[in-house]
Parts: C-alpha cells; sequence; structure tokens
C-alpha cells in the first residue's frame, strides 16, 4: 500500500497554497492545482474537497536533435539535457472560460454543452531558452490538459522520445482495462484492481492478425472506480489525437500511478514536431454516478469545430451486409482457388472459381431485395473486389485497386438494381495495412464511388502497416486516417473504418468519420469469443470518444445450426440484441445477421426496423460498468423514445421509470423481453413481445436473464 504521513500531505497541502496556480470548474466542485517543484511541473486534481489525483508530473522527453538512427531510442544521460521536462521557471499564466452549446452533425444529443475555465501556464527552460505551455481546462465533469509549443528561436523541429505525463492515484482502484499493444484493441476487458494488473497482463490478450504489445501497459480509455462508502468513478482517455501517436499507459501498481507511453515508429522516435504545435488532450472525468461517466461529452468538447463547409451529405444509415456468412466461414471473400495473384496483370476470368464467393449477382440482389423491404437504407458488400486470393500475411503492397470488381459482380448492373430498390451500396475498402497504396488509389477509388452512387465506405487495416515499420497508432498512421478522411470528404463520402485508432472525439472535426470499429466486435463471437460482460464495459471505455461499429443483431447465435457440432456461439441472448441497438450509440448501424434467419424472427426484428440510429436525447437511466447498462433516447425529429437494458452473465431485475416521458402525455411501448426460460448458453432464441400504454408515471418491471436484456419501443398516441 501507498503510504502517505500527515505531517507530509500537509506540508504539501501548505506549499501548494502558497505556489500552486489553482483552477476551479464553473460549478465549483473540481479544483485543480498546478506548481513547479524546483523547476518540474505537476499537477493535481480535487473533487468536493478530496485528492482525486496527486501531484502528478508533466513534460516530455526528447531527441537531441532530428537526425533520429535505428536504436537510437536507447537513451543516453547526456540527451536528458534536451528534454521538456525539468528546469523551468513560470513566466506567465492567462485564464479563459466558455459556455457554449454546439449541435453535432450526428450524435447522441441534439445540443452538447461545453462549459469549462480555463488555465494556462507558460513554463521557461533557462538553459535552452525555450518556452512550454501546459493547458487546462476544467469542465463540470473533470479536466483535460495538453501541452503547447509555440514557433520560438530555440524550438522548431523537434522529435519526440516519450510524453511522461503521469497521472497518480491515492488509492487502488478497481481497473476495467485491456492490454496495450500500438496495433490492436482486440482483446477482452479484464476487471482487476490496479495492484492486480500486472499479474494478470500476460494472460490477457490473444493472438492478433498486427500485433505489439506493451508490456504491463493498458490503453485508454480506463475505467476505474474507487470502492466503498463514497463511491467515485474515473474514466482516463486523450482527445483530439491529430499529427500525433496514440498513447497508451504504463502501470505503476505499487503506487497505482499511471504514464502516459506513446506509440513508435521503427526508429523508436514518438513525434515529429514543427512549431507551432500541440499535443492531444489527456483526459480525466470524474463522477460519483457511473451514469454520468457515460454521459460525458468532454473528448468531444476538446475538438476543434469541423472547418467543413458542406456537412449535408452526411447521416445516419442502417444497413445489412454481405459479410456475417464469410466471418462465420459459410462464405469466402476470394473468388477463385489461386494463391497468387497480380492486380493488373491476372485475368481473374480465366481462374478457377471457388464456388463460395460470396459477393456475386445472384446473392447480392438477395440481400438488396431484403434490405428494401424491411426498410434499411444500405448494403455494405465485402469481397467485391479482385485481390482477395492473397490478401494477408504477405506483407504485399500493392494488394487492391479498390475499383476492378470480380467476374461475378457486375457493379453497374446491381448498382442500378439497389437505386431502383432505394438502396444504396457501401463500398468496401480492405487495405490489408497497406496504407501507402491506399492514398495512392484513393482519387480513383472515390471517383468510382461517385460515379455509381456509393457515400459510404468501410476501410479496413487488417494486418501489418505499410510503410513497414509504422504501427496502426503510430503517428504517421494516425495522419493517414485523418489524410483519408478529408479526401472523402472532398467527394461527399463518408467513412466508417475498421482496425483504425479509437477515436478521441475528432468527429466534431472530422463529422464525415461518422464510425469506427477499433475493438472487439461482433465477430469474435466467431472467433474467440466475447464474454457476456463485454458489451457493459465497452460504453465506459472504447465508447468513450466516439461510435463504434459493433455490427450486432445476430438471431442466429449458435453455429452449429450451420456446422453441425459447431460449439461456437454468440454469448448473448436475441433479446439482448436487441437492446444493443439502444445501449450502444451507432450511426451507422448495422443487421448483421443473414436475411433468412431474420425471416424467421420477423416479430423481433421489428425493433431494428423501427430503432433509430441518430438521437436528439440520450438519458442513462442505469450503470455499472462490468455489470449492466439501462438506456433510453429520443429519436431525432421525432417524438418516439427507445429503451435498452443489458446485463453480464448474471441475471437482473431492472424497474423501468418513464418519468423521462412528457407529462400529461400517453404512449405505446412495445416490450421486447427475454422468454422466461431463456438462456444464452441453452435457450437463446426465447423471448416475449408485449404492448402496453404507458405515461411519464408508469413503471414496468424488467426480468433480464444471464447474458441478456430487453428492449422497449415508445410511440406516442
Amino acid at each position: 500500500m501507498k503510504k502517505i504521513t500527515i505531517g507530509a500531505l500537509l506540508f504539501s497541502m501548505m506549499f501548494a497554497g502558497v505556489n500552486a496556480q489553482s483552477l476551479k470548474s464553473p460549478d465549483g466542485k473540481f479544483e485543480m492545482d498546478f506548481q513547479l517543484k524546483q523547476g518540474v511541473p505537476y499537477y493535481n486534481l480535487k473533487y468536493d474537497g478530496k485528492i482525486i489525483v496527486e501531484d502528478s508530473k508533466l513534460g516530455l522527453r526528447l531527441f537531441k536533435d532530428t537526425s533520429i538512427k535505428f536504436a537510437s531510442e536507447i537513451a543516453k544521460p547526456e540527451d536528458a539535457k534536451f528534454d521538456l521536462n525539468n528546469g523551468f521557471t513560470k513566466t506567465d499564466e492567462k485564464r479563459d472560460a466558455k459556455n457554449e452549446t454546439w449541435q453535432p452533425v450526428l450524435g447522441e444529443k441534439k445540443n452538447y454543452i461545453n462549459h469549462y475555465n480555463e488555465l494556462a501556464v507558460t513554463l521557461h527552460q533557462d538553459a535552452t531558452d525555450r518556452d512550454m505551455i501546459v493547458k487546462f481546462r476544467l469542465f463540470n465533469d473533470g479536466l483535460g490538459f495538453r501541452y503547447e509549443f509555440p514557433q520560438q528561436k530555440n524550438l522548431n523541429y523537434f522529435v519526440i522520445r516519450e510524453e511522461d505525463s503521469e497521472i497518480d492515484f491515492p488509492t487502488d482502484m478497481k481497473a476495467w482495462w485491456i492490454a496495450a499493444d500500438y496495433d490492436s484493441q482486440e482483446y477482452q476487458p479484464q476487471t482487476t484492481k490496479i495492484s492486480e494488473i500486472p499479474a494478470r497482463w500476460p494472460s490477457s490478450f490473444d493472438s492478433n492478425a498486427s500485433q505489439q504489445m506493451v508490456p504491463n501497459a493498458v490503453q485508454s480509455p480506463l475505467m476505474l472506480k474507487k470502492e466503498g462508502k463514497d463511491p467515485l468513478y474515473v474514466n482516463v482517455g486523450e482527445a483530439a489525437v491529430l499529427n500525433y501517436p496514440a498513447s497508451h499507459l504504463e502501470v505503476d501498481a505499487v503506487n497505482f500511478k499511471f504514464k502516459t507511453h506513446l506509440t513508435p515508429d521503427r526508429q523508436g522516435a514518438k513525434g515529429y514536431m514543427q512549431t507551432s504545435t500541440v499535443s492531444p488532450w489527456r483526459t480525466i472525468i470524474v463522477s460519483p454516478k457511473a451514469e454520468e461517466v457515460l454521459g460525458s461529452k468532454m473528448m468531444f468538447n476538446l475538438n476543434e469545430p469541423t472547418k467543413y463547409t458542406d456537412t449535408s451529405y452526411i447521416h445516419p444509415t442502417k444497413y445489412m451486409g454481405v459479410w456475417w456468412e464469410m466471418i462465420i466461414g459459410k462464405s469466402q471473400w476470394a473468388y477463385s482457388t489461386a494463391e497468387n495473384v497480380h492486380i493488373g496483370v491476372t485475368d481473374f476470368s480465366k481462374l478457377t472459381p471457388n464456388g463460395k464467393h460470396a459477393a456475386n449477382n445472384t446473392k447480392v440482389k438477395e440481400y438488396i431485395d431484403f434490405a428494401a423491404e424491411n426498410g434499411f437504407g444500405g448494403l455494405l458488400i465485402e469481397g467485391w473486389n479482385v485481390g482477395w486470393e492473397d490478401w494477408f500475411g504477405h506483407s504485399k503492397e500493392f494488394v487492391f485497386d479498390f475499383i476492378t470488381p470480380y467476374p461475378d459482380f457486375d457493379i453497374k448492373m446491381l448498382n442500378e438494381y439497389a437505386h431502383s430498390k432505394g438502396i444504396k451500396l457501401i463500398m468496401h475498402h480492405e487495405t490489408s495495412g497497406s496504407a501507402t497504396n491506399y492514398e495512392r488509389w484513393a482519387d480513383k477509388a472515390f471517383k468510382l464511388m461517385n460515379d455509381y452512387g456509393y457515400d459510404a465506405v468501410k476501410t479496413g487495416y487488417v494486418g501489418d502497416i505499410i510503410p513497414r515499420g509504422e504501427h496502426h497508432y503510430s503517428q504517421w498512421t494516425i495522419n493517414h486516417f485523418y489524410r483519408i478522411a478529408e479526401k472523402a470528404n472532398e467527394y461527399k463520402i463518408m467513412v466508417n473504418s475498421h482496425e483504425s485508432v479509437r477515436p478521441g472525439g475528432e468527429s466534431r472535426t472530422y463529422p464525415n468519420w461518422i464510425s469506427a470499429e477499433a475493438a472487439r466486435g461482433t465477430e469474435f463471437e466467431a472467433f474467440a469469443g466475447n464474454n457476456p460482460d463485454h458489451q457493459t464495459i465497452l460504453p465506459f471505455t472504447r465508447w468513450m470518444g466516439g461510435p463504434m461499429d459493433y455490427t450486432p443483431g445476430i438471431f442466429q447465435t449458435k453455429l452449429d445450426y450451420y456446422f453441425p457440432g459447431d460449439k461456437r456461439f454468440v454469448k448473448t441472448t436475441l433479446a439482448k440484441q436487441l437492446a444493443l441497438y439502444v445501449v450502444m450509440y451507432m450511426p451507422l448501424q448495422m443487421a448483421a445477421d443473414l436475411p433468412e434467419n431474420y425471416k424467421r424472427h420477423m416479430d423481433a426484428f421489428q425493433f431494428i426496423k423501427d430503432v433509430a440510429a441518430d438521437w436528439d436525447d440520450t438519458k442513462i437511466l442505469s450503470a455499472e460498468p462490468g455489470d449492466y447498462i439501462i438506456t433510453a433516447r429520443k429519436a431525432k425529429g421525432t417524438e418516439n423514445w427507445f429503451v435498452g437494458g443489458i446485463t453480464d452473465e448474471n441475471k437482473r431485475d431492472y424497474t423501468v421509470d418513464f418519468s423521462f416521458l412528457d407529462k400529461g402525455k400517453k404512449y405505446e411501448a412495445t416490450i421486447y423481453e427475454d422468454g422466461k426460460d431463456a438462456d444464452y448458453i441453452n435457450n437463446p432464441q426465447s423471448y416475449n413481445i408485449y404492448k402496453k400504454k404507458i405515461t411519464s408515471k408508469s413503471k414496468i418491471n424488467m426480468k433480464m436473464v444471464r447474458s441478456g436484456g430487453f428492449a422497449i419501443s415508445i410511440k406516442p398516441l
């Protein structure tokens, strides 16, 4: 246990009172203190007068010049004099405040409130004659801080060795975390104390298509809970990660401390910077209520408003896809049996078809018909383009051209057929990690989309990144993701990225990047599986900075339906799959199962048809990370509400209080609940549907079975 003597604490508080620069949140509940101790910058954070973050160091380590060589990440004592973490004096401070309301293009509420007080401290390093600004913004839900580097004589270009921002907690809290990796977030969440992370860490991850683990480190957003009589929830993350690598958190399990660890390139460099420039914001969201953490929009508020002049093409989309049947192994992406193909050279019409290619004219038309009959707006088709025969595992740079369809995919005919039915096809651009190749072809690929009326693309980055030696979360690749978003905006195209960096509220600035994967989605139900508590943790972690394309809606959860004897199964009930459409915010919302499975349960499928994808209001009714979440949302531009509730491996009762509805109005609620004999292992497809008239005074008791849930559709009478 960390020990703090009363005398030392009093001395520290007295010292802070004399020398610190203090900042309070608009409501006065938070107080942040900044101070220099022997030239080293520190900050702390209090909530209701109690220490949440103890004195924690700030600063960066730099390389001595901009000529980085291999193995130059190995620090030498003489390099320390180039660091921006000591020898400072305070030369200026500026204060500011803002209280504004802004409207996201797509969002969980019609209006987001951006209300903060700001302190910017200018620090001068005498030995090098350099300035650095540390900027703090204190909101009513927590703290954001970043570094700013003005253009100056002795700091024009610099290379970051490491950022050493610390977050030092006074107690051993419960933590929901995943292991740190420079290339993937697709891991099962772990639940331990901070002190227990090192012991659990070696067994906390499985294999991935691209993987570079960071020993004894975790990823953000990181969810924490101070348990006991006065519980407190803390979320640690980052926002506005632009021209900078994504970060991880090194764990000091003895002192309950976390330190920033940036993603490097192959040379060990973590950021090539040119002033004037800024770092991302480090975020600490705090509340005594888990529901308020889920409701925080701090990450979005810390991003800049969009510079796009036209966002009218950006819209919520409900879609289906030729996808799940390939994920489970029923069909394939590749068209032929060949093992070695050359884009632009191989004549695919002369290759031997494998007989399992899913993206063929007949099947795609069947999907179009079903999607159109049921009111969907889009259809994703994966495996339509040549190159899938040897797409993975060869570090092949020219792997796709993104414009040439397979012989059995008539792009012109299918687009005309889809448009005649009111369906827009969604393009799939898997890059196999070859970001350089994608940038070369992006203009031609997006022009093709314009020619055929596609307005959304799903990008993918499975495998190691090319240029070789870069990582999915290193500075170059982060910049690539935003170059693609900006290029897509030129062609009025929305982007749904997979295997990309997790979002940190950047959709405020790049609203056409409407969704991302960047976590362990539904596809893993067919791979290594997801635990029943998985969906009750993701909203507190991955979802804090932006929507995820989780691809729910799997009704046929047992895969032995297709392959007798197959032990794989989706670890939820059917009713829980419905609830995910409300609990998880997804403006690009997929009904992921096969049409044949929906046809057997059209009464339950009605909820997926009815549920909205964008919202005027959201209320987190009740939540506990790892246990349960109950969410109510009001559909954009209507008086319709939807409620979703999910639980982990434990059955639960929950009484829905409808006091969020307008007083004096009458509504009809359609309830989709677990059947009395439902069980996610033994009887997942058991459900019950009934209607009930309700008002704002109504209450309904819901019973959720193991890994079960409920969904409610509410319409005014």
